[in-house]
């Protein structure tokens, strides 16, 4: 019988309920046994699903680690700014993580923490979830095997989807910088990250340009109050009202994370009037981006471009790459690759079975690439350890100075 594990979740949002469900579902892999929550509707479930005993669920993460070591592995997914002084001192008691990305809001923080994993010998897995998915798996081999020649170029569009913009980047918990982090940081990073591993050389410098343009109070429709419930003239054709998203028996999936479905209309209307989801989203706290382009030359002279935006129908991530010998395209939403051939000019179309789970079923691939890590008590067997995270993270750092200075940086200004 394989080697099973103990977990301990800190943080039971939409992520840590994410990964408490596949331990749930994946009972070979282990069980959660302990789990720490400031929200106790979330902690409850959690513990009941699992059947945690009421002594090891914690109010305060702080608590968690105040205790021995509880369990084998610990999944962070703590709020940003939480990483590194939870991270450290659990690597510390013992505790191999799954920590969620980014690895840390500061360059200091991530180099403290893959310092403190070389230091303990722990295995960490920071999820960097596009690594794992089948898509870009398959782009990874075509590239290694020569299928377009050299890489050349690339351009890599995220779109971020509007609702999702307004959810969780305008009222939402990534909307303000000095509650989490900048916006490459909190969105993109699996995107800079993706694009580094994909090219495989290091990356020598970045321009940057965006702004938040859009969800501003300037922006407003006149007569609009600060909260959708309180009377605004154009709550019926906004795409953005808290009625829409978030009320009635079937609200969009956002609507989870501001604890409304399932109650009663006249509840849900109630917890609007306090809830950061209630708000109108051009008068909110927010001031992370809605729209960057990053440009980018590694190693080599290859060259290339990565795009987010808010302004999509639709989410995903889409990409090209240019090479000596040939072309491809890619949509991680239909799991399609079109491969072009210079030398016949004949095209291929590869099809890959979708996976169910979050990212497309990469955060599945995630936990599974962990438990085998943990399984041959390997910390080199994950996709990405703190030490592939820290070198493409240390890339979004350098975007984000080319950005707000205007200007071309070096990535060596940050080694």
């Amino acid at each position: 019988m394989s080697q099973r594990f103990n977990f301990a979740i800190l943080g039971a949002g939409g992520r840590g309920s994410g990964f408490s469900d596949w331990i749930h579902k994946n009972p070979d892999a282990g069980s959660a046994v302990a789990v720490a929550e400031p929200l106790a509707e979330r902690r409850k479930k959690i513990a009941e699903l699992h059947g945690i005993k009421p002594e090891l669920q914690f109010e305060r993460w702080e608590d968690l680690l105040a205790k021995p070591k509880l369990a084998d592995v610990m999944i962070n997914t703590l709020m940003d700014q939480l990483h590194a002084p939870s991270a450290i001192p659990a690597m510390k008691l013992g505790y191999h993580m799954l920590l969620e990305k980014p690895m840390a809001v500061t360059l200091d923080d991530c180099a403290a923490i893959d310092r403190a994993r070389r230091e303990t010998n722990r295995i960490v897995s920071i999820c960097h979830s596009l690594r794992y998915h089948v898509v870009y798996a398959e782009l990874k081999r075509l590239l290694n095997t020569g299928a377009i020649g050299r890489l050349v170029s690339f351009d890599q569009l995220e779109a971020v989807e509007h609702i999702h913009q307004s959810h969780s980047f305008v009222r939402g918990n990534w909307g303000n910088e000095a509650r989490s982090t900048f916006m490459l940081m909190a969105k993109s990073c699996h995107d800079i990250d993706i694009l580094a591993y994909l090219v495989g050389k290091p990356c020598k410098r970045v321009s940057s340009f965006g702004e938040l343009s859009y969800f501003r109070k300037e922006n407003a429709p006149a007569g609009a109050p600060p909260r959708c419930i309180d009377g605004c003239p154009v709550e019926a054709e906004c795409p953005y009202s808290t009625y829409k998203i978030y009320s009635g028996a079937q609200p969009l999936h956002w609507a989870n994370a501001a604890g409304t479905p399932g109650k009663p209309f006249a509840q849900q209307i109630e917890m609007m009037k306090t809830s950061p989801y209630g708000r109108c989203v051009f008068h909110c706290d927010n001031d992370v981006v809605d729209h960057q382009i990053v440009n980018f030359e590694f190693e080599g002279g290859i060259t290339g471009t990565f795009t987010m935006t808010a302004f999509t129908p639709y989410g995903g991530r889409f990409i090209r790459l240019h090479g000596t010998h040939g072309f491809i395209s890619a949509d991680t939403e239909s799991n399609t690759i079109e491969l072009h051939r210079f030398s016949d000019g004949k095209k291929e179309t590869i099809t890959i079975p979708k996976q169910h789970g979050g990212h497309g079923g990469a955060d599945h691939n995630v936990m599974r690439n962990l438990v085998h890590a943990l399984r041959t008590n390997d910390p080199n067997a994950v996709l990405t350890g703190t030490a592939e995270s820290l070198a493409s993270h240390t890339i979004v750092f350098a975007a984000e100075r080319a950005r707000r200075e205007r200007r071309v940086v070096e990535v060596s200004e940050f080694c």
